[in-house]
């Protein structure tokens, strides 16, 4: 069986198994009622009217029109029609897909039919953070005053853009969460491809002409949009017939012969399916009278509203400002067709993180003091596949490197005498981080994000204040933005690099999904930082001071057994009478100190035991205290890994989350009694890893292991 994920295995989406739910509203002569997704006003997700005329129903294709179908003849960009709701987004990526049969069948599984073992179930795919998903629908639609009240065919008796709607409706959490969004986000979750804006500005009209022709015979998806200056222009319409803020999709691009001229023409699409262009090459155009028959036949000219057209690509660049792409191969991104078939393909690697508040959320590098601890994900390259490479070229659709990062801070330009002297081979590699479900019911929440990649010193463990106040990023993903995804394609040179992937303010709640294409000769890995254990030279090897040796001795001559051992009760007692009053530790902590010791079994200490311990414990109270910042007696997460650092032990975002959780015990701050437990466990795992003579656990490495068994 293929991989769980992959486009022949999909995740189930809520556990619903199409086939096994068929074959039973099948044998019953039932027809399939979703009650994931069920037929009310919170699938809707929208506020409900209260005129009673505009009460919704939800009815099944054949209660809508008697001859319903699932598709009338094939599918095409003008069956879908934007209903009553802001999602033309979404729909031109739809529109756009319709194009490419082999990528709309991933989306559009083949052989379902509102008629042959037709149960009132259809399934649907879409790309979600790596890995494809199916989604399983009823077929009762919204319908207000007997019309569907969202998405619609131009052929009125067709349901398949309907349901494909309700189906990601149900995926994002309700119709009404659909409102509004960026066309992209549409792209990539219909192909699981790498979606970009190019400014219609950067290119002129005749290159930018050959990028999409190009870009579509790649199996791109493209769309684009006229900016909108205020939130009261989008939706406007200009004397071109053209909408602000609106996507339109493009679905072809061609050439006719006018005399002796040559036009470039493009194709787009208004997924409204009304209001079209009618200035120069419009439907009903004069331009086209001059037009052989034969060329306006090959053009499949339709003089009607369907909101389909053609438009000149010099007026194009004139009245658009931004082509939206979507590449299933990043070699689709570069807009420009090649017979090359030696270059070498590219190697995907995927990666999921979460940003966690106190811990994992460092916010941008305009906070120093807390950058360091977003999460880090190291990367090696080794072979080089471009040649020649400027190094200050920038890629479409980015800004340059000279660009402001954050608010206050300012990543330095490329000099023009460095740029020439940077031309050398170097390693291709392409980045996207994706924030994930940020856009759930009646809520869209995109944060503000943005990764940077710097080069790596011979530095082991994950790296530290020290290391990002003394470096800059070799590349970024350009300014912080509040969208779905940022990406950039660079060359680097061979070596090690570490991504950060970040909010722009700390402490902001959110998961998120990073892939990273790299050509295969690169021969890329990714390695986690391994977690380091310098403990015993950091403090333990600190002397036993007089006065507690002292206060041992006389313990021991008072309290110890006829073995001349401690037990918990009696060394807890014996350590707090040392440690000030606020830290003084309970008894389930003691034991953990007393287990982490050689006692042959027996859970009681000798005195040698007790000095060191005793030691150790007030070392540790020293370094507590140096990072309990407001002296409340507790320290946050970030303030954990910087002791435990202190502590000569080195632990990645994830063991400390996990060390957080396992020991703060869902408390927002961890007491030292906490800090002592979660050093002494980190000893025990560190030991029984050393001592491990399983070779397959020690290729696996000690972070997996602890990650393992801290949870136990």
């Amino acid at each position: 069986m293929s991989e769980l994920g992959s486009i022949d295995n999909p995740v189930k989406f809520k556990d619903q198994d199409y086939e096994a739910l068929l074959q039973k509203c099948l044998k019953s002569a039932v027809l399939f009622s979703d009650t994931v997704f069920a037929a009310n006003q919170s699938s809707l997700g929208i506020p409900v009217d209260p005129d009673p005329k505009k009460a919704v129903k939800w009815l099944r294709p054949k209660e809508i029109t008697s001859n319903a179908v699932f598709v009338e003849g094939t599918m095409g960009t003008t069956d879908i029609c934007q209903g009553q709701l802001g999602n033309c987004w979404l729909l031109a990526a739809l529109s756009c897909l319709t194009m490419h049969p082999t990528l709309f069948v991933k989306v559009v599984p083949s052989g379902q039919s509102l008629s042959e073992s037709y149960a009132g179930i259809f399934r649907f795919r879409f790309w979600q953070y790596g890995e494809w998903v199916e989604v399983v629908v009823d077929d009762r639609l919204p319908v207000r005053e007997g019309r569907l009240l969202f998405s619609y065919s131009r052929t009125t008796n067709e349901f398949w853009s309907a349901l494909v709607e309700k189906a990601y409706a149900k995926l994002i959490g309700s119709y009404g969460s659909l409102k509004g969004g960026i066309i992209s986000e549409g792209m990539e979750d219909f192909t699981g491809g790498i979606a970009y804006s190019l400014p219609v500005s950067s290119r002129s009209p005749r290159m930018l002409w050959r990028a999409i022709t190009a870009a579509l015979a790649r199996s791109s998806l493209l769309s684009c949009f006229i900016h909108a200056a205020s939130v009261k222009e989008i939706g406007s319409v200009t004397s071109e017939g053209l909408i602000k803020g609106h996507a339109y999709a493009i679905t072809d691009t061609d050439k006719v012969q006018k005399v002796s001229e040559e036009v470039f023409l493009l194709r787009l699409r208004n997924p409204w399916g009304f209001v079209e262009y009618c200035g120069p090459w419009s439907d009903k155009c004069k331009d086209w009278d001059s037009i052989d028959t034969a060329q306006k036949t090959r053009l499949e000219l339709a003089k009607v509203e369907d909101g389909e057209f053609w438009i000149g690509v010099e007026d194009f660049c004139r009245l658009f400002n931004t082509v939206e792409m979507c590449s299933v191969n990043p070699d689709s991104m570069s807009g420009e067709v090649s017979d090359d078939t030696t270059t070498p393909s590219w190697t995907l690697s995927l990666h999921q993180g979460t940003w966690v508040p106190m811990c994992s959320a460092g916010g941008s590098r305009r906070y120093p003091r807390s950058f360091w601890k977003n999460p880090q994900f190291q990367m090696i390259l080794s072979e080089k596949d471009v040649d020649d490479y400027d190094y200050g070229e920038g890629e479409e659709g980015e800004e340059p490197d000279g660009e402001d990062d954050e608010d206050g801070v300012v990543v330095a330009p490329v000099s023009k005498t460095e740029k020439q002297g940077e031309k050398k081979k170097k390693c291709t590699v392409l980045v996207e981080l994706l924030q994930k479900y940020r856009r759930q019911k009646d809520k869209v929440n995109f944060l503000n994000i943005a990764f940077h990649i710097y080069k790596l010193q011979d530095k082991p463990g994950s790296l530290d204040q020290e290391f990002f106040s003394k470096n800059r990023p070799v590349a970024r993903s350009g300014k912080y933005r509040g969208i779905r995804s940022v990406w950039r394609k660079v060359h680097l040179e061979p070596g090690s690099y570490v991504i950060i992937a970040s909010t722009y303010r700390p402490n902001q709640q959110g998961e998120f999904f990073l892939r990273i294409y790299t050509k295969t000769g690169n021969i890329q890995g990714f390695q986690d930082f391994p977690c380091i254990n310098n403990y015993s030279a950091t403090v333990m090897s600190k002397p036993v001071l007089p006065e507690d040796q002292y206060r041992v001795q006389k313990w021991y001559d008072e309290k110890a057994g006829s073995d001349d051992r401690v037990n918990a009760i009696e060394f807890m007692n014996l350590v707090n009478s040392v440690l000030e009053k606020d830290y003084e530790l309970p008894l389930e902590t003691c034991r953990q100190l007393i287990f982490g010791e050689d006692t042959g079994g027996r859970g009681r200490l000798n005195r040698a035991q007790a000095e060191k311990l005793l030691t150790s414990l007030r070392n540790l109270q020293s370094i507590f205290f140096q990072f309990d910042e407001d002296s409340s007696g507790t320290m946050s997460p970030f303030e954990l890994s910087l002791a435990l650092n202190a502590a000569g032990v080195e632990c990645d975002n994830v063991v400390v989350q996990l060390l957080w959780e396992r020991f703060g015990a869902g408390e927002q701050y961890l007491p030292f009694h906490g800090f002592v437990s979660c050093v002494a466990r980190l000893q025990v795992l560190f030991d029984l890893f050393e001592s491990e003579t399983n070779q397959e656990v020690k290729d696996k490495g000690i972070n997996a292991w602890l990650l393992k068994l801290l949870a136990v």
